[in-house]
């Protein structure tokens, strides 16, 4: 007999609130996405490089010193 995985469902508002605006774009930040996935932000960092043809040209960037404190103010504030 199969295991049946556990779901989780995790609220609607714990998401969007992980969403940020940057450059444009509606972005999660490494370490929340790793978070929703149980996972070490190092880890989910190295599977992307490691399959990056499974994602989209545009689905990962690094911030520049700028966006980050500006981000980790937002952040702080909230």
């Amino acid at each position: 007999m199969a295991k049946k995985e556990t779901e989780l469902t995790i609220p609607d508002e714990i998401i969007i609130n992980k969403i940020f605006l940057i450059r444009g774009l509606k972005v999660m930040l490494d370490r929340d996405l790793a978070e929703l996935y149980r996972t070490e932000t190092r880890r989910l960092n190295e599977q992307v490089k490691r399959n990056i043809k499974r994602f989209p040209s545009d689905f990962m960037f690094q911030l520049t010193d700028n966006e980050n404190e500006i981000l980790m103010s937002q952040i702080a504030t909230s």
